[in-house]
């Protein structure tokens, strides 16, 4: 497994960094003008002209790199081209379309650099909500909150990110509410059965929608106890926020192996998954 340098490590987590705040500026430009087109991809899931925008523009940011690049809108690349790659990055320009088109701002764009099918660390950026989040193998996970601190994202060093960060989580829910985090779009007969599990371990149970790696992000934060999914996602949707949920010591594992997601594989669909604390009691 390739292990970057900390010089190196330091210049690409910058460049994740700025190409997350460059085409999520950008993003959220195309939002507020309300002036964008949709059309539908094979798999009958939306695609906006502010997907491919965002694409084109964190491309541009990180091929300087020389590290290959596998994006939600590259889907169609083929394992044999892949397979040798030991070091990738894992981008969704912009995660919940469906959210962007339906005027809600639980949109972000994702990126995390991988390496031996384990991410080194992800950013996840939710411009329309003002905040981006970061995670960091062996260091941890923090959150900036671009609305009441307005730094200039493109000019900062690491250790100027690092110092206006603050470190998840930063919310600590202290009620006997179990929050469930469940997606506005995919929940089916198996998450309802799983909530019902849920409701015999606890008396107050609130199942809160919410869109994108946003809900991960969340967790991270301490808002929330635990996500399933039981409906198909991709790589790029949990990649980058894998690093932000493992610095704050939760696990998002596969709930065939309970083991955690790896990346770069043939099929870049996910198992089915749950996001949960390690010493949470429900599996």
């Amino acid at each position: 497994m390739y292990t970057p340098d900390n010089e190196t490590f330091t210049e690409l987590f910058l460049s994740a960094f700025r190409a997350a705040a460059i085409a999520g500026n950008r993003i959220l430009e195309i939002y507020k003008s309300n002036d964008f087109h949709v059309s539908m991809k094979s798999d009958n899931s939306p695609l906006s002209s502010a997907d491919k925008e965002a694409h084109d523009i964190i491309k541009k940011q990180l091929i300087h790199s020389r590290i290959p690049i596998l994006s939600e809108e590259g889907r169609d690349m083929q394992f044999e081209e892949r397979k040798s790659w030991d070091i990738l990055w894992i981008v969704d320009p912009l995660d919940g379309t469906r959210q962007f088109i339906q005027r809600r701002e639980e949109f972000t764009v994702n990126i995390a650099l991988v390496t031996g099918g384990s991410p080194l660390f992800g950013v996840i950026y939710a411009p329309a909500i003002g905040e981006i989040y970061f995670g960091i193998k062996e260091i941890g996970s923090f959150k900036i909150n671009i609305k009441e601190q307005n730094p200039d994202l493109l000019n900062m060093s690491f250790q100027e990110i690092m110092d206006i960060s603050k470190k998840l989580p930063s919310s600590m829910m202290k009620n006997d509410t179990y929050t469930v985090l469940a997606s506005y779009n995919h929940v089916n007969k198996e998450t309802l059965e799983y909530i019902d599990e849920v409701r015999k371990e606890y008396r107050d149970v609130e199942v809160k929608k919410v869109g994108s790696s946003l809900k991960m992000c969340m967790l991270a934060d301490g808002i929330g106890d635990v996500y399933i999914r039981y409906t198909d996602t991709y790589e790029w949707d949990t990649a980058a926020a894998q690093t932000i949920l493992e610095g704050v010591g939760w696990s998002i594992n596969s709930l065939d192996t309970n083991e955690p997601l790896t990346y770069n594989k043939e099929s870049l669909l996910n198992p089915y998954f749950i996001c949960k604390k390690s010493d949470s009691i429900l599996n």
